[in-house]
């Protein structure tokens, strides 16, 4: 019973409470502020809850009639547990950093609302075991992101978020044709009755449309960097603790967990996976809008996951989850780090700046952290978890593959460490631009935290490594991975 309060409150506080907000926001700002991080901490706090669960060995599957004998059934794995804890911290300090950030701008209102019902309905998602259910919430979170990313109501941004609802929501019709396809071979859209079943080679490309329609990936990812004219916050809840780690996280529940697929398909989606952080890797090369240059990061370092998850074994899969985890840290770090700077700055433009390790050496610190967990330099978390990706594609026989993966490693390494040279280091190339001090105590303190907590998971990274070795095990029906806790010991 105690389980089954957790995972419901972990999904209906931040779903339900997020209603609330704009009727706290009449009261007090203050007040309505507190409640939003108040809302997210309870959604981490019930998930950590979960823990016990998730390492009791078994499956728990809880169901909730909803009338005409429809049930929402949630299930509460090592996979559904670590998603809904590494979103759900990610987002809470956002949430956190926000305050500091939308402070002096208008729809503060729905700002807060979005966010925090963003957060809901990825709960909502990552606890579905039923295909239906996934879509509802799936949905939910294209339209928390299509109001999101249109906060500034000018219509070039407005444009731009509607590019970004209208290829997430085509790609989801996409995939509920998927779904109904595989409805009509298997009676059911309960995801525990079907695993193992294999389904046709037209249901997985469908479904597939919709996930990399959803993570960004390449031949559907230009809305995301278009995505930048969003608010910083906003970029990094897309990018760090929701919006393409939903991609993913479908990716893995529906593939890796449920259905069987042909080994010619595995092939192809790690392919796509490549060609996707290759060509993103190369794209952040040439440009020169720092929140551009890290959603093209994002593209990239999605690639990576998705190889890991489609090498199919242990210790691939294993790789991907873990660097779901370092990535959203590390990203987050980014992106809130380039947030201080646009507002220190008053631009994006990083041929503009320079010399700004001087008046933000908090941020130039964490930043250059961040770029080290992405780049996968030990001892930060993304090391092992990019290690560990690419040792599954080898392991997997695709040596080929394995390479192109390591050389695109070195593309992100130059990419990034230009991005830090032009914007920290050197004299001020645009004399215009007078930033002389950190952000918002809130946003630098947020900024530091992730960069510590990319440094912290790695140097500690046994004790994700615990939880992703039992996701592991519920995805794949595989004992404990020896060899991955021996790699990380």
């Amino acid at each position: 019973m105690g389980w089954e309060f957790s995972v419901w409150a972990t999904v209906l506080i931040p779903l339900l409470g997020s209603f609330t907000l704009p009727l706290f926001g009449l009261v007090s700002k203050p007040l309505r502020n507190a409640v939003a991080v108040l809302l997210g901490l309870a959604a981490t706090f019930f998930a950590l809850t979960l823990l016990p669960a998730a390492f009791s060995g078994e499956v728990h599957v809880f169901n909730l009639a909803l009338g005409l004998g429809v049930n929402a059934t949630l299930v509460v794995d090592g996979l559904s547990v670590f998603m809904a804890i590494a979103a759900s911290l990610i987002s809470t300090l956002i949430i956190v950093y926000s305050l500091g950030y939308i402070k002096d701008y208008h729809y503060q209102q729905e700002y807060f609302m979005m966010v925090v019902l963003f957060l809901g309905a990825m709960m909502g998602l990552v606890f579905s075991a039923n295909l239906i259910l996934m879509y509802v919430f799936w949905e939910i979170t294209g339209i928390c992101s299509w109001r999101l990313i249109g906060f500034f109501r000018d219509r070039p941004t407005v444009l731009k978020a509607d590019k970004a609802f209208l290829m997430t929501f085509g790609g989801a019709v996409f995939m509920l044709l998927g779904f109904a396809l595989v409805y009509a071979q298997s009676g059911t859209f309960n995801m525990l009755e079907m695993r193992g079943l294999p389904i046709s080679g037209l249901a997985i490309a469908l479904i597939t449309m919709g996930i990399f329609a959803k993570s960004a990936t390449l031949p559907f990812h230009t809305w995301l960097p278009d995505a930048g004219v969003a608010p910083t916050p906003v970029t990094a809840l897309l990018h760090a603790a929701v919006l393409v780690k939903i991609g993913v996280y479908a990716f893995a529940r529906i593939f890796n967990f449920t259905f069987a697929i042909p080994v010619d398909w595995q092939t192809i989606l790690m392919t796509v996976g490549l060609l996707s952080a290759m060509v993103s890797a190369a794209a952040a090369l040439w440009d020169t809008n720092i929140k551009r240059i890290l959603a093209y990061s994002t593209v990239s370092q999605i690639g990576y996951i998705f190889m890991g998850l489609a090498a199919f074994n242990t210790i691939g899969v294993a790789g991907a989850l873990l660097f779901i985890l370092m990535h959203g840290l590390a990203k987050g770090g980014l992106f809130l780090a380039a947030g201080v700077i646009e507002h220190g700055t008053g631009t994006k433009d990083i041929t503009r700046m320079g010399g700004l390790f001087k008046a933000m050496p908090i941020t130039a610190v964490a930043f250059i952290m961040c770029i080290f967990s992405i780049v996968g330099i030990p001892p930060f978390g993304g090391f092992f978890s990019k290690f560990m990706v690419i040792q599954g594609i080898i392991k997997s026989g695709n040596i080929a593959i394995g390479s192109l993966a390591i050389f695109t490693a070195v593309l992100t390494l130059v990419y990034l460490l230009r991005l830090f040279n032009l914007v920290f280091l050197g004299e001020a190339r645009d004399h215009s631009i007078h930033a002389h001090k950190e952000g918002t105590p809130t946003m630098v303190w947020v900024v530091a935290s992730l960069a510590f907590l990319s440094l912290a998971a790695g140097i500690l990274v046994k004790y994700p490594m615990d939880l992703v070795n039992i996701a592991v095990r519920d995805i794949m029906g595989n004992p404990a991975i020896h060899d991955i806790i021996g790699l990380v010991r």
